[in-house]
């Protein structure tokens, strides 16, 4: 069947009508992946189970659908603030070949809430940029102009879910490569002839105020002071090339030349006015190297803070750190977690290989992004890290699969600002973790014995979802759960 369309009426409740505009039909397409296994580590495709998967949401006006096959379709609905409450009735006509094919009648129901725009959510989400992945998919020119306007629709979906973090980098890849494509430099180190050093900021600057512009503004966290190989690299305008230095953390060299660009880093960001929420970000290593790493932060630029990837509750030990995400196998007391929020600071959980629940892998159950919100929610987290925006495979559209992770690990969302599935259900559970925090207020206000109840039913229900190892019918107890937002 060729040139399979979708066209939406608008919708009309007893007193009011909504336009068709508010609705969005996407064909779903299937991607290659695998298995969760071992997890974390080198795999080979042919030593895993592989099988399609259903994922992306393809931004095609029509469809080409195989004799004999099917083709899922992935509805999606923006009520607007204004729109009163009520039950709506519209259709929604499939036309084949042109043609009128079938006809589907359609129901939304209102209710008499309001959910804030994603710019006014408090969930802290922090889920990384890949800005090289963009360049190298659709050849680009690194940092060009029309590398800027292909990341915009890219980055303005991630500032629609309510991204809090813009990632940027300090110098060369941190993570050692890792990903398909390398970090290009964002900051270009410069050591001159007579040994003072300049830094250029061109492109940090370009790139952080690209962020802004479409609603990524409350935190900047910039890898790393503690890179996964040690290494660092710069212009060396004496032996007029590219020099790539190892410095390990307890070294004076570290200090030394550390010390001198977080200085004029701090200059710089006074300058810009983002000091004050511009982080120095890293993964946990040994604690030599973290008290070595936070001594020269806190000597050269004790106004920057510090975000920090945490599985040993070093939170405990450096208790000033604004920004720390506990690893998904950790036990974080709660009592510490709404001490930090008293002092501003930011707690969240992530994420990543080494875990089988709840994640977002492309064979993982796409209700486990769901759950992921409802377990920050039972958790009393701010809100939650995941490391891989749009890190692509080679082959992004057709193969999720990667040479050290299950697949899926790397990216939820597609080039071309294309949405999945996995992402469309993680902003389903930002919205719920939303909606709670609505009504928790709403009962609270009202203080009476009816909304007392409703808010001891929710509170009893949530309690559920503070694990990582729920019972078999978690999905079940997350639906049932969900019916509690909507009363």
């Amino acid at each position: 069947v060729n040139q399979v369309e979708l066209e939406f009426d608008s919708f009309t409740s007893e007193a009011s009508t909504l336009p068709a505009s508010i609705a969005q039909a996407r064909f779903v397409r299937y991607v290659m992946t695998d298995e969760f296994a071992e997890g974390c580590g080198h795999r080979k495709p042919e030593d895993y189970a592989a099988s399609l998967a259903p994922d992306m949401l393809d931004n095609l006006d029509n469809f080409n659908i195989d004799a004999k096959t099917v083709r899922p379709v992935w509805l999606t609905f923006s009520i607007p603030v204004n729109a009163a409450a009520g039950v709506y009735k519209g259709n929604l006509k499939l036309y084949a070949d042109r043609s009128f094919a079938e006809e589907f009648e359609i129901e939304i129901e209102v209710v008499d809430q309001l959910l804030p725009e994603p710019s006014e959510w408090v969930y802290h989400l922090d889920l990384w940029q890949h800005p090289s992945a963009v360049a190298r998919v659709h050849n680009l020119e690194m940092w060009s102009d029309a590398h800027f306007e292909k990341m915009r629709p890219l980055m303005k979906m991630l500032a629609d879910a309510g991204q809090k973090v813009i990632t940027a980098t300090l110098n060369i890849d941190p993570w050692n490569n890792q990903s398909f494509d390398a970090y290009s430099d964002m900051i270009i180190w410069t050591k001159n002839e007579d040994q003072t050093w300049s830094f250029d900021y061109t492109v940090f600057d370009k790139w952080v105020e690209f962020m802004m512009d479409l609603g990524v503004n409350n935190m900047i966290n910039c890898y790393s002071l503690l890179t996964w190989n040690n290494k660092l690299h710069y212009n060396d305008m004496e032996k007029k090339e590219l020099v790539t230095l190892e410095l390990p953390a307890q070294s004076p060299e570290y200090t030394e030349v550390w010390t001198v660009f977080l200085t004029d880093f701090t200059r710089h960001l006074k300058e810009k006015g983002w000091l004050e929420i511009t982080n120095i970000a890293m993964d946990e290593r040994s604690p030599a190297d973290m008290q070595a790493a936070l001594k020269v932060l806190n000597d050269a630029a004790p106004e920057l803070g510090i975000s920090l990837a945490d599985n040993h509750k070093s939170y405990k030990e450096y208790p000033g750190i604004k920004d720390i995400s506990a690893g998904a196998g950790s036990v974080v007391d709660v009592e510490d977690i709404a001490a930090r929020r008293e002092n501003g600071l930011i707690t969240t959980w992530y994420v990543c290989c080494a875990d089988p629940f709840a994640n977002t892998f492309t064979f993982s159950e796409s209700a486990e992004a769901v759950y992921s919100a409802w377990r920050t929610v039972a958790g009393d987290f701010d809100g939650m890290l995941r490391w891989s925006y749009n890190s692509w495979v080679e082959n992004p559209l057709t193969d999720s699969r990667y040479r050290t992770w299950p697949a899926g690990d790397t990216y939820i969302v597609y080039p071309d600002a294309r949405s999945s599935i996995r992402f469309e259900r993680l902003i389903e559970g930002i919205q719920d973790a939303e909606k709670i925090r609505v009504l928790r207020k709403q009962y609270n206000n009202e203080n009476s014995a009816e909304s007392l109840a409703k808010l001891n039913e929710l509170e009893e229900t949530i309690k559920y979802f503070n694990t990582l190892e729920p019972s078999n019918d978690w999905n079940d107890k997350l639906n049932e759960a969900k019916l509690l937002l909507n009363k």
